[in-house]
């Protein structure tokens, strides 16, 4: 039997379990606006957890050496999802042509794309061809960036791209990255960045509003204001369990976009530092695994999924608190979305099959 790394496993599990409680309260208001009962969202949320365990474990078994020689087969795939998303995708009433939707569900390739997109970066650096220290390197990193980020920004996702591009970027670091033309990489994406910020007026609006919301108090500054009144409602103990007051009709997305907020409303200061704290512990075993693990190729992989999951994880959190601009993304293992659940699922898959394999023997492991 393989042997995973118990806390991480633990973190994992109790997450996904907390945001199904959670579900189960935050998303009475907007599953009756959808549907006249309570409990849709959570009902859907549920079965999309059922329909991620056996993707879990399916990620789990799956060779990780069998994964990296696929690997351009999936950044293929990324690409060309991204691309037919701008074609044949969906908004659903949102700025963003992100969805691809299939009788009753739909999902984002952008999720598939994540996982495309760190595994080939980190199969690419491990060829023993790709050297990341050299300007060649840096190059072809930019290209396999560049390619489906620019596909990204065209939906417009901007929050998705700022992770993919936190994960890759971590990626291209420790694998050798020159610092020069690492700093340099990130002096070029500043600049595109100011240039779409400033000539792009949907992203130059959530920047301002950013700046101050109440520039536009009950458009695109809504959100970040009840998101601040919910976070500061629920005090040090919260209203307790199924009692904030801003899951009706306040919170925009609170199923989803906003549930940090909603759950802070509910527990409190207090309880959700419990909640920081599990991702930071997910944060601390994904980087001890990526520094223990077998090889180059797993090395680089856990380093990447680890910054992808806490990355999103942290993103999330500093919109609702209004520490960083809108960006619409979700808390992974807590939000509602059955793309997003999935990959990360499948993230946690690999990451903990890796940790199977890692050589150290005093941390606690047990079998699956």
């Amino acid at each position: 039997m393989n042997k995973i790394d118990k806390g991480l496993f633990i973190a994992f599990a109790g997450l996904t379990i907390f945001g199904l409680v959670m579900m189960s309260s935050v998303s009475i208001a907007s599953s009756y606006d959808i549907t006249g009962k309570n409990d849709h969202y959570f009902i859907r949320h549920l079965i999309y957890i059922l329909i991620g365990v056996p993707v879990f474990l399916l990620s789990f078994k799956f060779p990780y050496e069998k994964l990296r020689r696929i690997s351009p087969f999936l950044f293929l795939v990324s690409v060309l999802l991204l691309f037919l998303v701008l074609v044949i995708g969906q908004d659903f009433g949102t700025a963003a042509k992100s969805w691809f939707k299939i009788g009753p569900f739909s999902f984002q390739p952008v999720e598939v794309a994540k996982i495309g997109i760190i595994v080939f970066l980190s199969a690419l650096f491990t060829n023993g061809k790709t050297k990341a220290e050299t300007f060649q390197g840096f190059l072809t990193f930019a290209i396999i960036l560049g390619i489906p980020a620019i596909l990204i920004m065209m939906q417009p996702d901007f929050g998705s791209l700022f992770v993919l591009t936190l994960a890759a970027g971590g990626i291209y670091f420790v694998s050798g990255a020159n610092p020069k033309h690492f700093f340099g990489g990130l002096g070029v994406a500043a600049l595109i960045a100011t240039i779409a910020i400033l000539t792009n007026p949907y992203i130059h609006k959530r920047f301002a509003v950013f700046m101050d919301p109440n520039l536009d108090p009950l458009g695109a500054g809504f959100q970040v204001k009840q998101a601040l009144i919910a976070i500061g409602s629920g005090g040090f103990w919260g209203r307790g369990f199924q009692n904030s007051i801003q899951k009706f009709d306040y919170l925009p997305e609170v199923q989803s976009d906003t549930i940090f907020a909603a759950i802070s409303e509910e527990m409190g200061f207090l309880r959700i530092l419990m909640l920081i704290g599990a991702y930071l512990y997910i944060a601390h075993r994904g980087l001890f695994i990526a520094k223990n693990a077998p090889d180059n190729f797993t090395q680089i992989l856990a380093t990447g999924l680890t910054l992808w999951i806490v990355g999103q994880a942290f993103i999330n959190i500093a919109v609702n608190l209004s520490l960083f601009p809108n960006t619409g993304i979700t808390l992974p293992l807590m939000s509602y979305g059955g793309s997003s659940l999935w990959s990360t699922f499948t993230a946690m898959g690999i990451l903990l099959h890796i940790s199977s394999n890692i050589k150290i023997k005093h941390h606690k492991r047990f079998s699956i």
